[in-house]
Parts: structure tokens; sequence; C-alpha cells
């Protein structure tokens, strides 16, 4: 299974084709509308978010509520496109205009200046529109799909913050996965510690208030993963080496810890790794989970939990110094509409990244041209598992 998005952020839409998913598994535009409200939500959030409603539109591979085993089509429209038509449509400028909104003032912390050097670009709109956090919006909807594979196969996922600006949630290992889902929903920072999300949320507003922005740590927790999904044969067939790859790849993501992470550099072997036992009614467990639910490349049948570092939005309202590619000068680098602190939906998206991954690797792993006979595989897979 693989994914493509296409579009650019003041463009007409983002496009999302997945290829690969199985035929028959039950899909509705609904699954994917309410990963995409998700994302939208959060405290810090800027304007853009009141702009934009994001649907999605599913425009091939699935008929009557179901998959066809083709590729899916999606599109997701951008309502403020009608405002951007003479900057970012598709024909040639006449040769008596010019070009409204360009940009050659690279943004500290960007793909501007580097996107630029790359592909040619005098106008680095053609980069920035391209680079822009708003594409995660398409790949949200790719995450959204595999998420509802995951959920009719009994594997569950959500993601929420655990740190904005130093300030840490308390732990909360009592609380159930749905336990997780309702209290993550209800905050406005995602925050699973109230205290501490209140306390987010005072950040952010300073933040915002200095004209500056804010990064934090979000955390994804998975129940239900069969046990031996990826593989220890090849380094490119590793799964946590996978789901590490797919949260860098999120804008502004810098550093994945699995489990204790860091932590266990600073602890004895025996304090690190987690004992084994058996039980009649389960098979096979794990005393603890500092691993994370991953040993040699492979889940291990307990819970998933992963960290992202995201650092703060490099866009700025007190702007960072930059230089003109045209000119040279030093400019202060120019502002284009931005959140104050973007870790809540950063949280949701991570939450779509990881589930892809995992969907894709257990699509790898069994028979899937149809989906209930890839529930039947999973099914005698568990069993095998339990009793081995």
């Amino acid at each position: 299974m693989r994914y493509l998005t296409a579009g650019e952020s003041h463009g007409k839409q983002l496009t999302t084709i997945i290829e690969g998913l199985p035929a028959l598994m039950p899909l509705t535009q609904d699954n994917i509308n309410d990963s995409l409200l998700r994302r939208q939500k959060g405290h810090g959030r800027g304007k853009r978010m009141q702009i934009e409603k994001d649907l999605v539109d599913i425009v091939g591979g699935v008929r009557h509520g179901y998959t066809l085993g083709s590729p899916i089509a999606m599109v997701i429209h951008n309502d403020d496109f009608k405002h951007w038509i003479d900057v970012m449509g598709e024909d040639p400028v006449p040769v008596d205009q010019k070009i409204r909104r360009t940009v050659t003032r690279p943004r500290p912390g960007h793909a501007d200046l580097n996107g630029a050097m790359k592909y040619g670009h005098r106008d680095i709109r053609n980069v920035l529109e391209r680079s822009s956090a708003r594409e995660t919006a398409a790949r949200v909807a790719a995450g959204a799909v595999a998420k509802t594979l995951l959920a009719q196969l009994g594997i569950n996922i959500v993601g929420y913050v655990r740190e904005i600006a130093g300030i840490e949630a308390t732990e909360r290992p009592d609380l159930s996965i749905a336990d997780k889902k309702e209290i993550s929903e209800d905050s406005p920072v995602r925050c699973l510690d109230p205290v501490a999300g209140q306390e987010m949320m005072d950040a952010i507003d300073k933040a915002k208030k200095d004209g500056d922005s804010i990064g934090g740590v979000t955390e994804v927790y998975v129940e239900g993963m069969p046990a031996g999904i990826g593989s220890y044969v090849h380094y490119d067939r590793k799964l946590d080496g996978r789901v590490a790859g797919a949260v860098c790849s999120i804008n502004a993501y810098k550093g994945v810890e699995f489990g204790i992470g860091f932590e266990a550099a600073r602890k004895n072997g025996s304090q690190v790794h987690d004992e084994i036992a058996w039980e009649k009614e389960t098979g096979y467990y794990r005393k603890t989970n500092r691993l994370g639910g991953f040993e040699g490349g492979m889940t291990t049948g307990m819970p998933i939990i992963v960290k992202g570092v995201m650092k703060p939005i490099p866009t700025l309202y007190k702007p960072l110094q930059s230089v003109d590619i045209d000119s040279k000068e030093a400019f202060n680098a120019s502002i284009e509409r931005s959140d104050s602190c973007a870790v809540p939906a950063a949280a949701v998206v991570m939450e779509h990244v990881v589930a892809f991954e995992l969907a894709k690797a257990i699509l790898e792993q069994f028979p899937h041209d149809q989906f209930p006979k890839l529930q039947e595989a999973i099914k005698q897979y568990r069993e095998e598992t339990r009793c081995f």
C-alpha cells in the first residue's frame, strides 16, 4: 500500500491517491471527514482554520460504501482559492501583467531557501506553497482510510499531547484507550491532564501575545497490533524504523522516541528490557512496556507507544532576519498566516501517519486482495501466536 498527495496550500485542492487497499472494505466519507475536522482544532491555531472547512470528496475507488480494490482518489477543495486565482492559477500570466504576491525573502526554519536553490525558483512562493503544513490534510485523509482498516481488524489508535513549551502532562496509565480518546477530544490542547492543559493554553496565549511560537511533544498510543508485524531480516522492513521515518516526515518534527525513548541511555539494562510472561488466555505478554511495543524491528503485541518532538513553528509575527535572494540585502523574514502553536493539531497528524505505516505493514504480511479474507487471516494468526 502506498499513497501520493498533490496540491499547494492556496491552490484549488489537495489530492490523495491510495493504492493497494483490499477490495470489499467498508469505507465512507464520514470516516475521513471526522479526522480532517479533528486536525483543524486546537488552541493556538491561526485564522486559516476559520477560512477552510476541510471535507473530503471521494472521486474514485469506492462504490456504494465499499472499496473496489482499485486506487482510491480523494479531493479536499480549498474554499479560499477564489481569492488566489491570479496568484496560484495554472494559466500563463499575460506578458503585460506581474504575478501578485511574489516572495524573494526566505524565512528561517522553512524549506524556502533550500527548495528555491534546488529547483531554481526565483519566486519562493513556488516552494512555500507545497512545503506548507497544509499538505498534512491530504496525509490525514490517507491515514483516516488506514485507521478505518485497522479499526475493523481490532486495532485502535489515538494521538494526544504530552508536552508544550516544557509543560509536561502527568502520565495516566490508568486510562483506557477509550478514555484517552474522549479526554483528548474534550481538551483544547489534546492533553490528558487538565491542570497541565490549562498551563499549556496560558503558554500559547503568551507566545501569541509576544509574537512568538512554541513547540512540544505528541504521543501516539496503539492497542491491538498482533505480535511479529514488521521484520528483523532487512533494515528497511523494521517497522519501528518505518514509523520513525513517517513521524519525522511531518512538518516541524525533529525527533522520535519509543517507550521510554532516550531515557534508556541513562538506565541499566535491567531497567530497560521487558520481561516475557505467558498465560493461557492471552498467550505471551511483557511484564512492562518500556520498549514501547517493539523488539527487533517487530511488534511485541504490547501497546505501541511512540512520541514525536515538534519544534516551534518558524513563521513568527516578530520575524527573524533573512536575506533577499534578489538584492542580497538583509530584511525581516516575510510573514504568512501562521499558528502560535500547532502541537495539538500535529498530534492528530502523527496519529494518522503512524496508522498508515501500521496498516501498510499488515497488508505486506497477509493476503489482502479481499478484506474479509484479510480479517480471517489476522484472526487465525492471532490464534497461532497465542498458542505458539
